[in-house]
């Protein structure tokens, strides 16, 4: 990807839901919900405090990570969707 996000700003990818119910029952991509996990793509440099000195970012790319519903733009990048959120709308890294 030649996207480098700006800042305190993360790229993601969602990483996709069960297409099944635990009792089998297949559930159309219209009814299901988007997923609010995903793979860190890219980070931004950090962000900065009052002095001028850079916060580094607490993510990392490869990281899995849980976000808001409603978190992030989505973006088309190369031909993939991504978000593109602050890291302030991550809510926790997985694993």
């Amino acid at each position: 990807m030649k996207f480098r996000p700006l800042h305190d700003r993360v790229v993601v990818r969602r990483i996709g839901s069960e297409e099944k119910t635990a009792g089998g029952i297949i559930i159309p991509d219209t009814a299901q919900e988007k997923p609010m996990e995903g793979e860190v793509i890219a980070v931004g440099s950090g962000g900065r405090d009052e002095n001028g000195k850079l916060i580094a970012l607490d993510v990392k790319k490869g990281d899995r990570v849980l976000f808001g519903k409603w978190s992030g733009n989505e973006v088309t990048i190369d031909g993939k969707d991504v978000l593109i959120m602050k890291e302030s709308d991550i809510m926790g890294v997985i694993g």
